[in-house]
């Protein structure tokens, strides 16, 4: 259960997964060093007391030596009850001065003469390891555990006298000492090493919750971000941002803001647009549509007795279905340009030839109306980068609406070329379009309203223009247009010239 709520606790959030794992980490860290730091002491303490007693068996060794009137190597069943006390007191002084307990030996260990307040009994023997230590003739250290009492002890072992010959070697000097004080400081240590770590993992404790709040917090603020721009907020708070990864987090959702604002505008404007499409498709269709559908109606019902009155309801008729027909293909290519789905193929062109071409394919419409259509051509090089089947298409609308909009006049097409780019020029002396009426000629189904006498253009589906204006885009060019009531309109296109690319 426990495990549970600390698994849950940990996973919580990033503020508690980083304050717990700075503090399990440093927990561990400081048990480590702790045990570390008690090991290099302690033994760095008991090498520094070995040696201190390996210097004070020299110095026994020393002072054992000045007593000339002493015989140490001599057994104890051999020495009188004044020798004896004399040789113990000696060495009980010995070891109140040094802190240890002193014992000479010979070579099979055993004991002649002890510091201990006790009598030397014949038999007695020291550890065999001593013995070892003295034969291989080289002073030398151990440590020994304390059968009764279990503490440690530390041991020093000479050769007595000065010959380092280990063959005359008789007797060993063994100094044994329990540092007690020794373990008291380092129980001491340990405690101040304990109370130490636990005000450092105090003070600790505030720098991770420090830290781990100044991270969670501008995570959290970010996360507050992303649900405002689920909602729909799309305008960001410029806070604190302390970290430079938090401050580039902050920079990609900003510029995500502004990106799904502009589509969210893009998106309505669609809708707007498509809305205002339908409306104005279904204003379009309905006119013509009513008119079909009450001539046919009339016709059916038997009101149209008169012959000539019949043939004049099925003239109307069928010229409302073209209208219809060619109003539904207008929607149709506007979709798909405005849709992305027509694509241009760019090839060089020779702009002079294919407007010739048109202008002679639209004389007869011309001549029905009287009106001639003239070819002008100021250079000789007019090759453009396009679509010949657009770019036909262009020419074509632009002509034909110059002839419709013109009647016992004259309709120009030009080509020249002016600071390196193609410009093909649509000039008509016809009826020109109002001032008030020429900014929204490139809004879908405007059709302006201009009439000459009793002359009214013919009807057209509106969208004529609009896509023209589309193509004209599609292949890198631009259109403008000027135009006078009563007085003739002039369109300028523009193409970049494929020689100055090339």
């Amino acid at each position: 259960m426990l495990k549970r709520l600390l698994r849950e606790q940990f996973n919580k959030n990033i503020h508690t997964r980083i304050l717990f794992t700075n503090m399990i980490t440093f927990v561990f860290g400081l048990i480590a060093l702790t045990m570390f730091s008690g090991y290099v002491v302690k033994q760095i303490a008991y090498d520094q007391v070995q040696q201190e007693l390996l210097r004070e068996a020299k110095r026994v060794n020393f002072a054992l030596l000045q007593q000339k009137d002493q015989a140490w190597g001599t057994p104890p069943a051999g020495q009188t009850n004044d020798q004896a006390q004399g040789r113990q007191e000696m060495l009980q002084f010995l070891a109140d001065i040094f802190e240890a307990r002193i014992t000479v030996f010979d070579r099979q260990g055993n004991i002649m003469d002890t510091s201990a307040e006790q009598e030397v009994v014949p038999g007695s023997q020291v550890d065999a390891k001593f013995v070892k230590l003295l034969n291989k003739g080289e002073t030398a250290l151990a440590r020994a555990v304390d059968q009764e009492t279990g503490q440690l002890i530390f041991a020093a072992v000479v050769p007595m006298g000065n010959n380092g010959n280990k063959d005359v070697i008789e007797n060993g000097i063994l100094l044994e000492t329990n540092p007690v004080n020794l373990d008291h400081a380092l129980n001491k240590m340990r405690l101040y090493l304990v109370i130490g770590g636990m005000a450092i993992l105090v003070i600790f404790m505030f720098i991770s919750a420090y830290l781990a709040l100044s991270i969670s917090r501008p995570i959290s603020r970010l996360a507050t971000t992303v649900a405002e721009l689920n909602r729909g907020n799309y305008v960001l708070s410029a806070g604190e941002r302390p970290l430079e990864e938090i401050k580039a987090l902050a920079g990609q959702l900003s510029q995500l803001a502004m990106r799904l604002q502009e589509m969210h505008a893009e998106s309505r404007r669609m809708e707007e647009e498509r809305a205002q499409l339908f409306a104005e498709i279904s204003h379009e269709l309905r006119t013509p549509l009513t008119a079909v559908q009450g001539f046919v109606e009339a016709i059916r019902d038997g009101m149209v007795q008169d012959e000539a009155l019949l043939n004049r309801y099925l003239d109307t008729i069928y010229t409302q279905t073209i209208h219809i027909t060619r109003l539904v293909d207008d929607i149709l290519a506007l979709s798909r340009l405005e849709s992305g789905n027509i694509t241009v193929e760019k090839l060089p062109m020779d702009l002079i030839t294919l407007a010739q071409g048109v202008v002679i394919s639209m004389e007869a419409m011309a001549g029905s109306k009287n009106t001639s259509v003239l070819f002008e051509k100021n250079t000789e090089n007019a090759v453009v980068l396009g679509d010949v089947d657009r770019m036909e298409q262009i020419i074509r609308n632009l002509l034909k609406n110059a002839v419709r909009a013109t009647e016992n006049g004259t309709v120009r097409v030009g080509v020249e070329v002016r600071q390196g780019e193609v410009v093909l020029t649509i000039e008509d002396d016809g009826i020109g379009i109002a001032p008030e009426d020429l900014p929204h000629i490139w809004d879908r189904f405007y059709q302006v309203k201009n009439q000459r006498g009793g002359y009214l253009q013919e009807k057209g589906s509106g969208l004529g223009l609009v896509i023209v204006k589309k193509l004209v885009q599609l292949q890198g060019g631009s259109i403008d247009v000027t135009s006078q009531l009563g007085r003739g309109t002039t369109f300028n296109i523009n193409f970049p010239s494929y020689n100055r690319k090339y």
